[in-house]
C-alpha cells in the first residue's frame, strides 16, 4: 500500500511513543516513515527525565535532505518543545512542502506528566503550526490549553471542537480519552459537520504513546489516499486493538502493542 509519511517529532528513548511510535505505527499500516527528530528525550513508562533539544538549523537540514530526494504523501507534526522549533518547521513546509497534507498533534504534556511543550511555544504553534493542519488532534487537556476555555462535559464536546477549527486547521479530531464515561466517543468535526466515533473504554494503565500512534496511523491513512473519516476509522480501531493487546512493559504507563498488524498485511 505505501503512502510516504514525514514524522516530526520528539523520540522517545523507552519505544512507545514519540519517533518510535509514529515509526511502528506507520510500518505497521503498510507505509513509509520518515522522521526529521525534534527533540531527544530521556523517557520510560514512568516519565520523562531529561530533554535534548536538537538545534533548530539541524532540523531544518533534516526535512531539507528527505523532502528533497524522497518526498512525503501527508507529514505528521509531534513534540515541538520551543518557539524556534516551530518557526522553522513552518517555514520548511511553507518552502518544501506548501501542498502535503500536514497531521498536527499538539503535544503538551506527556502520559507522566512532565511538560513537553515550554511555556512561550504555546502562542507560536496556535498562531503558526495549527492553522496549517489537514487534521488537527488533540486530547481533552490540550484542545481546552488552545482554545482557552474548559469543556467539562460530552455536552461540550462540539463547541470545543469548534472553538479550534476556528483557528485554521480544515478538520478537528477531539480525542475523549481523558474523561472517565465507560465509552470513549472522539468527535471529528470539519466543514461539512460533524462525526463520532465511540467504543468501549478499554481499563488499563498500558496507553503510553496512544495520541502520537492515532496520529500517525491517521497521517499513513491520508498518505495511502483514504479520506479523512475513513483514515480515522483505521487508526482507531488499530490503537483500540493495540491497547487491547498491550505487552504490559515497564512499570508505569506501558506501551502498545503496535505490530500486532503487522502480519496481517
Amino acid at each position: 500500500m505505501q503512502g510516504r509519511v514525514l514524522i516530526v517529532a520528539g523520540s522517545d528513548s523507552g519505544g512507545g511513543a514519540g519517533i518510535q511510535a509514529d515509526i511502528k505505527a506507520v510500518t505497521a499500516l503498510g507505509g513509509f516513515a520518515m522522521t526529521a527528530i525534534t527533540a531527544l528525550t530521556a523517557q520510560n513508562t514512568e516519565g520523562v527525565f531529561a530533554i535534548h533539544d536538537v538545534p533548530a538549523d539541524f532540523l531544518t537540514r533534516q526535512m531539507e535532505v528527505v523532502l528533497s530526494d524522497i518526498g512525503a504523501d501527508c507529514i505528521k507534526i509531534g513534540m515541538l518543545h520551543r518557539p524556534d522549533i516551530i518557526e522553522v518547521v513552518c517555514a520548511s513546509l511553507d518552502q518544501l512542502a506548501p501542498d502535503v497534507p500536514v497531521v498536527v498533534d499538539p503535544v503538551m504534556v506527556a502520559k507522566g506528566g512532565a511538560s513537553l511543550l515550554a511555556d512561550d511555544a504555546m502562542q507560536t504553534l496556535k498562531n503558526l503550526m495549527v492553522p496549517r493542519a489537514a487534521i488537527l488532534t488533540p486530547n481533552i487537556p490540550e484542545a481546552e490549553a488552545l482554545a482557552g476555555r474548559s469543556a467539562p462535559g460530552l455536552d461540550d464536546a462540539e463547541a470545543l471542537a469548534q472553538s479550534l477549527l476556528d483557528l485554521g486547521p480544515k478538520a478537528v479530531l477531539l480525542k475523549g480519552g481523558h474523561r472517565d464515561d465507560a465509552e470513549v466517543m472522539d468527535l471529528l468535526l470539519d466543514g461539512s459537520g460533524a462525526q463520532r466515533f465511540t467504543s468501549p473504554r478499554i481499563e488499563t494503565k498500558h496507553t503510553h504513546g496512544t495520541g502520537c500512534t492515532l496520529a500517525s496511523a491517521i497521517a499513513c491513512g491520508i498518505a495511502q489516499g483514504m479520506e479523512t473519516a475513513a483514515a480515522v476509522a483505521r487508526a482507531r480501531d488499530y490503537v483500540l486493538e493495540a491497547i487491547r493487546t498491550a505487552p504490559g512493559y515497564g512499570h508505569g504507563h506501558g506501551p502498545l502493542n503496535h505490530g500486532h498488524t503487522m502480519g496481517d498485511r
